[in-house]
């Protein structure tokens, strides 16, 4: 009887008939028994077929996006362990065995491959301090423990794929993908993988400016919906001190003439204070919400079986 895990590389793919059968051919040699999936999403070049003839397992995911793809995958494939990687050619594929190891070693749910490198056209500075600032902005919210929640290249644990809901669409999915293991609390880690720049002839199809400001908006959307309390207090905390501020003066006017003759501000004042007090009802009502659901998500994530080596 075969006990060996099943591990399933999974591989997003948009116009990488370039790089993809390189991708292909490395996991194979690192993972000989493992099933190589390549996901395409709408290439219009060669990727599907230099995939096919590569070896790899093609299906097609007509909705655009990353996220869009990997919602797919999770759902579609059956396996113990997951590694998840893009199809550009940038991540080193040696660095695998360590991850799979360590996901099973540890018992861990996530294992990220932290990207490292001196190639200035592998890691470009925009994207360097992009990633740190996205990922410091995550820290502040969500707790420190990742150092770049950016990265493609993650192995991961049944229990993890099989709880993760994927709402997002685009390149934010590393984002949502790190906020799940974050509220969940589950076991990851980190390691140092290469990172290289891609071949001539493969481009990126990231939008430097653009997805930055997607990923941060989900950053907040995120932090909206898993910290309610907190969302909702700080709008609360600035506008009752806004309106403190404003209220000041037309106190020492009314102590000192028993007017008060800025009628318009002092509506203002009342307003915000009261929409202060409703910020605050809000979060504490929403908190409650998120307890249950958290609840819930742990539950379902609990009635999962844990990553378990039978080598």
């Amino acid at each position: 009887m075969n006990n060996k895990p099943r591990i399933a590389v999974l591989i997003p793919c948009y116009n990488e008939e370039v790089a993809i059968p390189t991708v292909i051919r490395d996991f194979r040699d690192t993972l000989p028994n493992a099933i190589i999936y390549v996901f395409d999403n709408n290439s219009c070049d060669r990727t599907i077929e230099v995939a096919r003839n590569a070896g790899g397992i093609v299906r097609h995911v007509s909705l655009q996006g990353k996220g869009n793809v990997v919602r797919r995958m999770f759902a579609d494939v059956e396996a113990d362990a997951y590694v998840l990687v893009d199809g550009d050619n940038t991540y080193h594929a040696g660095s695998v065995r360590i991850m799979i190891d360590r996901l099973f070693a540890g018992n861990m749910d996530m294992v990220v491959g932290r990207r490292v490198t001196d190639e200035t056209t592998a890691y470009r500075h925009g994207h360097r301090f992009g990633n740190w600032l996205l990922t410091e902005i995550t820290a502040q919210m969500f707790g420190h423990t990742f150092t770049d929640i950016l990265s493609g290249y993650r192995v991961f644990s049944r229990r993890f794929v099989k709880s993760f809901p994927a709402l997002a669409t685009g390149f934010e999915i590393e984002t949502e993908l790190t906020v799940h293991a974050l509220e969940l609390r589950m076991p990851i880690e980190e390691i140092d993988t290469p990172y290289k720049s891609r071949q001539e002839g493969s481009t990126s199809k990231l939008n430097t400016y653009r997805d930055g400001i997607r990923i941060l908006w989900t950053i907040l959307k995120l932090f909206r919906q898993e910290r309610p309390l907190a969302f909702f207090g700080s709008i609360g905390i600035a506008l009752s001190l806004a309106s403190l501020a404003l209220s000041i003066p037309l106190f020492l006017t009314y102590a000192e003439t028993g007017l008060v003759p800025r009628f318009p501000t002092a509506i203002l004042v009342t307003g915000m204070m009261l929409a202060a007090f409703l910020s605050f009802a809000c979060g504490l009502i929403l908190d409650t919400v998120t307890r249950g659901r958290q609840e819930m998500k742990r539950l379902f994530y609990l009635g999962i079986q844990a990553p378990e080596n039978n080598e």
